[in-house]
């Protein structure tokens, strides 16, 4: 089997703590639920504003990438022109360099009004806290990835699928937005050889800051 020709193709296993990683489950498990249940007033004025400033659904869905390679569905409020999900296909389709690519660019005119608040703040990323539920992803890893990126890594690449994706991690609070995949990859892979519970926390703290500065968001 050509190694680059799926995602799901076995990675070096790391092994954790065990009694970490059900730290982590349960973690992620209260905040998300607390979280949820605390927003839930919000969730359909953000609905609102979201359909009347452009056409098409208010929650974003797409196929992301999961443990060990297994995809699963990511929820987002959308922030982007409803055709938007195409255009990328059609800029992923020709990536060859992981390195340099860069997902998001600073003026896209693909995102909305309401759309470049969200990013700002980070609140399109609030309806991941149901991924969290779902169990596909978790408060602190990697970013997310797309199968189209995800086919194309190399062995050592495919070591960060060996845990959980995450709404944040260490490229969020070093950058987020203005590092280019290869720069992610290499927080994502950081992440992945040091975990730790006590690591999650440190992380959530800074994102904390990071959110509320907005930088690198966008």
């Amino acid at each position: 089997m050509n190694q680059r020709s799926s995602a799901s193709v076995e990675s070096l296993r790391f092994t954790y703590p065990q009694w970490q990683l059900v730290l982590k489950r349960l973690l992620d498990f209260v905040v998300a639920l607390f979280l949820l249940v605390l927003i839930s007033p919000f969730w359909l004025l953000i609905v609102l504003w979201i359909r009347s400033d452009s056409k098409g659904p208010a929650i974003f869905t797409q196929t992301r990438v999961g443990l060990h390679g297994k995809p699963y569905t990511i929820y987002k409020f959308r922030t982007m022109v409803q055709n938007a999900d195409a255009l990328i296909k059609d800029k992923l389709a020709q990536v060859k360099d992981l390195e340099g690519f860069v997902f998001q660019e600073k003026d896209d005119p693909r995102i909305t009004r309401s759309g470049r608040f969200l990013r700002k703040t980070s609140l399109d990323e609030l309806p991941q806290l149901l991924n969290i539920l779902l169990g596909n992803m978790s408060l602190v890893g990697p970013r997310p990835e797309v199968p189209e990126i995800a086919k194309l890594y190399t062995p050592q690449q495919r070591q960060r699928l060996n845990v959980l994706p995450g709404v944040t991690g260490l490229a969020q609070i070093n950058g987020r937005s203005e590092l280019t995949l290869g720069e992610t990859m290499n927080y994502d892979l950081e992440y992945v050889r040091t975990w730790s519970f006590w690591l999650d926390l440190k992380i959530l703290w800074q994102t904390v800051f990071v959110v509320f500065s907005g930088k690198g968001a966008y």
